[in-house]
C-alpha cells in the first residue's frame, strides 16, 4: 500500500506564534498562507501542517500521489483502492471517499487509540 507523503496536521491556537516556533527549528513555509489560516512548514523531507481554527486535535496525514515536495508520483495507489483494501481488512472508515468518483478525494480512519488519520489525495 503506497500512502504517499506523510505530515502531521497540528491544530494551533496562534498561527503566527507557531510559525515562529517551527522556523526556530529550521522549518520554512512551503504552502498555505497566514490569510488562509494555515501553513505547511517543511524541513528537508519533514512536513508539518499548522492549522488555526480549522479542526480540533491533531491529525496524521498521508497524501497518495504526492512526494514530500508535493510533486506528483508516477506510481501511486489511488485513495479509493487504499480505502477498499482497508475495508477488506476490517478497518472502519470514517467519512469515506466516493468510490464512484476519480481524482481528488479523502477518507478518515482512526488508530486503536482514537488518533485520526486522514488519507487525502489531491490529484
Amino acid at each position: 500500500m503506497k500512502l504517499g507523503a506523510f505530515s502531521i496536521s497540528l491544530s494551533v491556537k496562534d498561527l503566527a506564534v507557531s510559525k515562529t516556533f517551527y522556523e526556530n527549528l529550521g522549518f520554512i513555509p512551503f504552502a498555505g498562507s497566514m490569510e488562509q489560516n494555515y501553513l505547511i512548514m517543511k524541513n528537508e523531507t519533514t512536513l508539518i501542517g499548522l492549522f488555526q481554527g480549522m479542526f480540533e486535535g491533531n491529525i496524521l496525514t498521508f497524501n497518495p500521489g504526492w512526494d514530500s515536495n508535493a510533486s506528483t508520483l508516477v506510481n501511486y495507489d489511488d485513495v479509493r483502492s487504499i480505502q477498499q483494501e482497508l475495508t477488506d481488512k476490517g478497518v472502519d472508515i470514517e467519512h469515506p471517499a466516493d468510490t464512484e468518483s476519480s481524482g481528488p478525494a479523502s477518507f478518515v480512519i482512526a488508530d486503536p487509540d482514537g488518533n485520526p488519520i486522514l488519507i487525502d489525495q489531491h490529484i
